[in-house]
């Protein structure tokens, strides 16, 4: 069930867009987290763009290239950022189009902003303009193995490479994603980190908690409400060391909850965003039939998120 809401024009109701951006390296989680926020929304009230849309070639003519798609060079920054800009302030766009299955490059489309934006790609943090066009911003950090891993599997059974072909890809990546992708993690109001627990045994192909950073760049949400003794097993706060050693807010969704303690948290938090909804199924989704807990209430977190900055 998606949140309905009767809108006019081009789906803004006389404010301009709240803009979520999303980044991290290939595979790092951003389409999944991103779909489901979409799905909760619909797509009457949320526009989503993926700026790996941005790339100047395609897939052939890559391979004569002494870069990757992870180089700036390989991509339409200065494009990338004049587009955010104007769905920034409610103007809509041509993007262009890149086909992750065959790797062409495809007819542009027109975007037009709605309510909200979800920005996700591996280039919307690079530059401080792009950066200015946000509200809130995400990089995602899931541990490096994990994210081989993740890539493996998708490459391999959607877009039609073999397991060798995609560690070949990943090894040449390596150094443009430490100097072009990682550095963006420094800009973003909120890093989520989607990992087994390796604190309790748990084995790397183990359901994924959520590590959620939240950085004092911005006003989260207060859950002081939600939280206490009796939602411990799904959720908690406390103070670490970001990777600066300044201390920071760590929101840790585990993996272990009882699909009610889960369920009830959820509800809490939907309850808080004071909309007459149900709380929607598509929150946590992976794939038809694989439900993360984790993966919804971080979403959960997210939607909230967005609707603070809109009543702001």
């Amino acid at each position: 069930m998606t949140i309905q809401r009767v809108v006019g024009g081009n789906g803004l109701a006389g404010a301009r867009p709240i803009m979520l951006v999303i980044a991290g390296d290939s595979a790092a989680g951003k389409t999944t987290l991103t779909r489901g926020l979409v799905d909760a929304l619909g797509a009457e009230r949320i526009t989503r763009v993926c700026v790996d849309d941005y790339h100047r070639y395609d897939r052939a003519e890559r391979k004569t290239l002494p870069f990757t798609p992870l180089h700036p060079d390989c991509n339409y920054l200065e494009i990338m950022e004049q587009h955010l800009q104007l769905l920034s302030l409610g103007q809509p766009i041509l993007k262009p189009v890149y086909d992750h299955h065959d790797g062409s490059l495809g007819r542009p489309v027109l975007v037009e902003p709605r309510e909200f934006i979800v920005v996700e790609g591996l280039f919307p943090l690079y530059s401080k303009l792009a950066r200015a066009c946000a509200d809130i911003t995400v990089f995602l950090d899931p541990p490096e193995q994990q994210r081989r891993d993740w890539k493996v599997r998708r490459d391999t059974t959607r877009r039609g490479y073999t397991e060798e072909e995609v560690l070949r890809d990943l090894d040449k990546r390596e150094r443009d994603s430490a100097d072009y992708i990682r550095p963006q993690r420094t800009h973003a109001d909120i890093v989520v980190r989607f990992a087994p627990i390796e604190e309790r045994g748990e084995p790397p192909d183990a359901p994924p908690s959520a590590m959620v950073l939240l950085r004092p760049t911005i006003r989260h949400p207060d859950l002081s409400s939600i939280l206490g003794e009796d939602t411990r097993q799904a959720m908690h706060l406390k103070l670490l060391r970001d990777d600066d050693g300044k201390p920071v807010d760590a929101l840790h969704v585990h993996n272990y909850a009882s699909p009610e303690t889960a369920r009830s948290v959820a509800e809490a938090i939907w309850r808080e965003l004071g909309v007459p909804e149900p709380l929607p199924d598509s929150l946590g989704e992976i794939e038809p039939g694989n439900v993360s807990p984790a993966l919804g209430l971080t979403q959960l977190i997210l939607l909230f998120h967005l609707f603070q900055a809109q009543r702001a």
